[in-house]
């Protein structure tokens, strides 16, 4: 079992396989995009495989599987099978932003992944291209749905509410949840990497964000959808899913941190928000052993500090971008 410095149980891991992505989020990426990794630069499926069964070895039984866009990387149907039989794993979940979902949910599903986070941050086809800079709505909502007919539960989305961007749809995303069985999470903006979008007026508190969602009923932990990470969740009243948020900002939860971070990379973070961590890939490609490459990952849960220093005025900025951080 891994503990960190402050007496938390280490148990999941975000796993980035790519840090390219086919949308240009504003929040996330400039309007050129960056360059991605070359695929030499990349853990390789038999790197992460190995990677992935000695962390399980050392008690990380959760893993998502994050980018960039994951669902973008060559082969990826086949690595999640592989993950997927790690012995120890109990349970794998995957964050995308949609647009290829439909294709690939049947085989995602048949593959072993039960979980699946998808990445909307707007409902209205107009809007879409303001924020993702590429067209997509309607092919991520019919993402969506492949998913939910494929059997993954639950299904969650991920909406990032900025201040007079998208703020205005809060209530349109709690209707949602009446519509389908979807869980929607709103989550705070943070002052994560280098395109200048982040500021303190693009930025909206939980409470105004829990206000705009109209009445809220309370879930007991049975109601709640399965979920390992930070989210707290309540209902609309009639909904068929739930209306979860994540408050990076206004309610640091440091205090129940469980995870760690590898890079598409092979850097393994302890935080998303620390410049700390070592590079397993270097380790991997230089003979180390699993007794090596698990006593590098101590070193990291070692290094988690007890929380993060990122601020609404922006102060504590994380200068790197998310796609090359695992989302």
């Amino acid at each position: 079992m891994l503990t960190d410095p402050f007496g938390r149980r280490i148990d999941y891991l975000r796993l980035s396989v790519t840090d390219r992505c086919n949308l240009r989020c504003v929040y996330c990426l400039p309007a050129q995009g960056v360059a991605g990794s070359a695929s030499e630069e990349l853990l390789s499926d038999k790197e992460i495989v190995r990677l992935v069964g000695v962390a399980a070895s050392l008690g990380i039984n959760k893993l998502r599987v994050t980018g960039g866009e994951p669902l973008a990387r060559p082969g990826i149907v086949n690595l999640l099978g592989a993950i997927a039989a790690t012995p120890g794993l109990t349970d794998i979940s995957l964050s995308t932003n949609g647009v290829l979902l439909s294709k690939l949910a049947e085989d995602l599903r048949r593959a072993g992944l039960t979980r699946v986070n998808v990445s909307l941050d707007t409902l209205r086809a107009e809007r879409f291209p303001a924020i993702a800079r590429r067209r997509g709505l309607e092919v991520v909502m019919r993402g969506i749905r492949a998913a939910l007919d494929a059997g993954f539960s639950p299904v969650k989305i991920n909406v990032v509410v900025m201040n007079g961007i998208n703020s205005d749809e809060i209530p349109d995303f709690v209707s949602l949840t009446h519509r389908l069985p979807v869980h929607v999470r709103f989550i705070e903006l943070m002052p994560i990497g280098e395109t200048g979008f982040f500021n303190a007026r693009r930025w909206l508190p939980l409470r105004e964000i829990q206000a705009r969602c109209g009445p809220l009923e309370p879930l007991s932990p049975a109601e709640q959808p399965l979920g390992f990470g930070p989210a707290v969740y309540f209902k609309s009243p009639a909904g068929l899913g739930s209306v979860g948020f994540i408050s990076a900002l206004s309610c640091n939860f440091c205090g129940r941190c469980n995870r760690l971070r590898l890079t598409a990379k092979g850097r393994l973070l302890p935080c998303l928000a620390s410049e700390a961590g070592l590079n397993l890939r270097e380790s991997l490609r230089a003979g180390a052993g699993d007794a090596e490459i698990a006593a590098l990952l101590r070193q990291v849960v070692a290094m988690k500090p007890e929380r993060h220093q990122m601020a609404p005025e922006g102060g504590g900025v994380r200068e790197s971008f998310m796609c090359s951080l695992g989302g």
